[in-house]
């Protein structure tokens, strides 16, 4: 597992050989809205979330992700984790709900990748 921020980016090449490690076609990551970091490179998304909270993150900053390296544009990032399950903070679903959550996690992402 690694942890993705500012002064840590990474590069799709880099990406791409985790998904080969894992899951053949993707990375999945947790990003953190607040602090604009993310974690990659973990089976599951509950364990990057555990990292994270470790290191300070709040838990209703943190959403799951699965990147896809392979591809690019809307197809690059797809809003799938069952740690967004959160009926208390208006999330119903696997998804990101809110278009402006969103377009948060769209904006650090693409931060955060050396494209």
């Amino acid at each position: 597992m690694k942890i993705i921020d500012e002064k840590n980016k990474i590069k799709i090449p880099e990406l791409k050989k985790m998904a080969e490690t894992t899951y053949e076609n993707l990375v999945k990551a947790v990003v953190d809205i607040k602090k604009e970091v993310m974690a990659v490179d973990a089976e599951l998304h509950a364990d990057e979330e555990q990292r994270l909270l470790e290191e300070g993150s709040s838990q209703k900053n943190l959403w799951g992700i699965n990147l896809y390296p392979g591809k690019k544009g809307n197809d690059f990032i797809e809003f799938d984790s069952m740690i967004n399950l959160r009926p208390w903070q208006n999330n119903r679903s696997r998804g990101v709900d809110d278009p402006k959550i969103q377009e948060e996690i769209i904006k650090i992402v693409n931060k955060l990748i050396k494209r």
